[in-house]
């Protein structure tokens, strides 16, 4: 089982998220589990106070390190873990990606704090969380949309999660390329048909089109995935990512 434990401003925008599909067959199994902490109840002083203006000046305002640190003391005391790792979310951190959401998936809790605003005291990052975590070179408002991204790319890596272990190793990325197209029903539609090799019947035919196609899309959309996995073949189960 893994634990997840996040720290927030906004609790209530997991509350959705967590409540259909994957994650929450999860958390019923007990595969996972999640607790969501309100940043606000170790807010400094009678106010509860978040934030405050950055030394050196500037605009925007800057989370202060108190809360975030008396609220992983406050986890650690009352849920204790063999392992835990402390993740900041931030656009300045390492990319999220297969390997590090496989590597994260391995301990026994995470612990994830949201910032929000113009950003975290940095020593947050310095002196509390074991590493920072970026889902890509874009700006959101707070951590939360990262942070449920994070979860849910973790709990794909543990047992039980989704059922077979084939089921992520066929994901996109697990082989370093991107995902081979996937048709249904109908045979054509509107005049866009098929391709023959899928109703072939023949399934090596199908995993050599399938690897070929998997190869053109990186190539394509992804050269830098492309120049990395080149040569690769693509699992005949491939999985969208």
């Amino acid at each position: 089982m893994l634990d997840f434990d996040v720290v927030t401003m906004f609790p209530g925008a997991f509350a959705g998220p967590l409540a259909y599909g994957m994650l929450a067959r999860a958390r019923r199994s007990g595969a996972v589990g999640v607790r969501l902490h309100d940043l606000r109840r170790w807010g400094v002083g009678p106010n509860r106070q978040l934030d405050d203006a950055p030394y050196g000046g500037g605009g925007g305002m800057v989370l202060r390190p108190e809360p975030f640190f008396e609220a992983v003391e406050w986890i650690r005391a009352r849920f204790p873990a063999r392992s835990e790792r402390v993740i900041l979310l931030s656009p300045q951190g390492t990319r999220l990606g297969h390997d590090v959401a496989e590597r994260l998936a391995r301990y026994d809790r995470l612990v994830l704090l949201c910032g929000r605003y113009e950003g975290v005291d940095e020593r947050v990052g310095q002196a509390l969380a074991d590493e920072e975590v970026s889902v890509g070179d874009v700006v959101v408002t707070g951590g939360e949309v990262p942070a449920l991204m994070l979860v849910e790319a973790v709990a794909r890596f543990v047992p039980g999660v989704l059922g077979r272990a084939e089921a992520v190793e066929s994901d996109s990325f697990s082989e370093g390329a991107l995902d081979f197209p996937h048709y249904t029903r109908p045979p054509l539609y509107r005049g866009l048909a098929v391709p023959d090799v899928l109703l072939s019947g023949d399934h090596r035919a199908v995993a050599a089109w399938r690897g070929e196609k998997a190869r053109e899309a990186t190539r394509s959309k992804r050269p830098d995935l492309a120049l990395e996995g080149e040569g690769r073949e693509a699992p005949a189960g491939r999985r969208r990512g």
